[in-house]
C-alpha cells in the first residue's frame, strides 16, 4: 500500500532535551495505526511536528502523492491539505447544538466569503445526518453539546473532523474516562472511519488499542522501538523492558 505520511530522521530538542531523536515512519494511505508508549516518549510532539505545532531541527516530513513537505507550511494549511486532530480534551461549542456544530465543521471548508453567506441548503442537511448517523448522535442533533457526555462530545468532535473529509486523522486518547459502552462505540466508530482515510490514535490503554485490533508503533525516547501487531510488540524484550513492566 502506497504511504500518505512519511517522516524521515527527524528530530527536535526543547532546552536540551530530545524530545524525537532520529524519527522515521511511515502512514499508509487508508487503515488504523495505533502509537504507544510510556510518558515522554514523544507520542504528542510527533503529532505535534505533524501539524506544524512544532518545528523540528532536522529531518523531512511529506505528505500525500505530491509529497508535499509539512515543513514548510503553518497549522492552517496543514489542516486544509487534509489532516485533522482530535486533542484529548474535546473542544466542541458547549452552547451551540449538535447540529449547529456540525454545521459549523462543515461551513469551515469554505472560503471566507463563503463562511459570511452560508446558508444550510438539503446537501448540508443531508451530510449533517449521515456524519450524526456516523457518529451515533442523531437522536442528538437538537441538544446543545454542552448536555452531552463526556464520551458524547469525543464523538462530536471526531464528526466536527470528519466533516472537514481529512485524509489522515490523528486521535490523542480517544478512550480516557468513557463508560465501557462509549469505549465500545469509540472503537466502533475509528475502525469505521479508517475504512476510506488514515487514522492515527495515541493511546495508553492497552485493552482499548487490542480492540482496535490494528498495527502498533512503539515509540521510546523519541523513536521507534518496535512496530508490529499489539501481540508482537508486547512479547518484545525492550518493549516489556522500558514500557510494560513498568
Amino acid at each position: 500500500m502506497t504511504s500518505l505520511l512519511e517522516v524521515s530522521g527527524v528530530s527536535v530538542t526543547f532546552d536540551g532535551f530530545r524530545a524525537i531523536n532520529n524519527l522515521s515512519m511511515q502512514i499508509d494511505a487508508v487503515g488504523l495505526r495505533a502509537v504507544i508508549g510510556p510518558n515522554g516518549a514523544g507520542k504528542t510532539t510527533f503529532m505535534d511536528i505533524i501539524t506544524g505545532k512544532t518545528r523540528p531541527d532536522s529531518g523531512r516530513v511529506t505528505f500525500g502523492e505530491a509529497n508535499l513537505s509539512l515543513l514548510d507550511m503553518n497549522e492552517s494549511q496543514i489542516a486544509r491539505a487534509g489532516i485533522g486532530r482530535k486533542f484529548q480534551r474535546p473542544t466542541v461549542f458547549e452552547a451551540q447544538s449538535v447540529r449547529e456544530n456540525l454545521a459549523m465543521a462543515l461551513r469551515d471548508k469554505r472560503a471566507p466569503l463563503d463562511v459570511l453567506l452560508f446558508r444550510p441548503g438539503p446537501d448540508t442537511e443531508t451530510r449533517i445526518r449521515a456524519i450524526a448517523d456516523e457518529i451515533g448522535l442523531t437522536d442528538a442533533l437538537a441538544r446543545p453539546a454542552g448536555e452531552l457526555s463526556h464520551g458524547q462530545k469525543q464523538w462530536l468532535e471526531i464528526g466536527m473532523l470528519l466533516a472537514q473529509d481529512p485524509r489522515l486523522l490523528l486521535v490523542d486518547e480517544p478512550a480516557a474516562g468513557m463508560t465501557p459502552a462509549e469505549r465500545e462505540h469509540t472503537t466502533a466508530l475509528l475502525v469505521r472511519a479508517a475504512q476510506d482515510r488514515a487514522v492515527v490514535v495515541v493511546e495508553h490503554d492497552m485493552e482499548f488499542v487490542r480492540r482496535l485490533n490494528c498495527k502498533v508503533t512503539v515509540l521510546h525516547e523519541g523513536a521507534v522501538l518496535a512496530e508490529g501487531s499489539l501481540d508482537h510488540v508486547t512479547q518484545n524484550k525492550d518493549v516489556i523492558d522500558v514500557y510494560l513492566g513498568r
